[in-house]
């Protein structure tokens, strides 16, 4: 791909990805599954694994206090609980609770179940297309993701030679 035609197919990314979240987004919140959609974001990456409060407001891009707000208000929920690892109460570490386990689920479940209805009116060749775009697209970030992670975890972001995409 040219320089070009990535910036061509960035832009329609952008444009296309919030607009797609933005429907599911009201879609949920008009059906009562979700107060905030950061929080499913949120809940997806502590699903995974325990974090830092400053890790999780490095990879949201969020300041800290932006981020303590937020975790506060899904405690409140009972969705994550802080924890001080060692009684080092300087250290908070959020870990994702069954109810929040349970809440990323059903919010899960909910946003599907909307998309597929959206999407059930696509025929079989766009679906395969889009099939097709969306695994590029896995491939391409599943393999940055990892990597930002990484380059993240101890405080300091450090470019990360990218590896070319090669479709099989």
């Amino acid at each position: 791909m040219t320089r070009v035609q990535a910036r061509e197919t960035a832009r329609d990314l952008l444009e296309i990805i919030p607009l797609v979240m933005r429907t599911v987004a009201a879609e949920l919140r008009a059906a009562g599954e979700l107060p905030a959609p950061a929080h499913f974001g949120l809940l997806s990456v502590l699903s995974e694994r325990s974090r830092h409060l400053t890790e999780l407001a490095s990879l949201q891009g969020v300041s800290l206090p932006t981020m303590s707000n937020s975790i506060s208000s899904m405690v409140e929920h009972g969705w994550v609980r802080r924890t001080a690892p060692e009684g080092d109460r300087r250290v908070v570490v959020i870990e994702v609770t069954a109810a929040g386990r349970a809440a990323l689920d059903r919010v899960a479940r909910a946003a599907e179940a909307h998309l597929s209805e959206v999407l059930a009116d696509v025929d079989v060749p766009a679906r395969r297309r889009l099939q097709a775009g969306l695994g590029v697209l896995r491939k391409v970030f599943a393999a940055r993701r990892g990597q930002i992670v990484a380059a993240s975890r101890n405080g300091h972001r450090t470019t990360v030679k990218r590896r070319p995409y090669v479709s099989p």
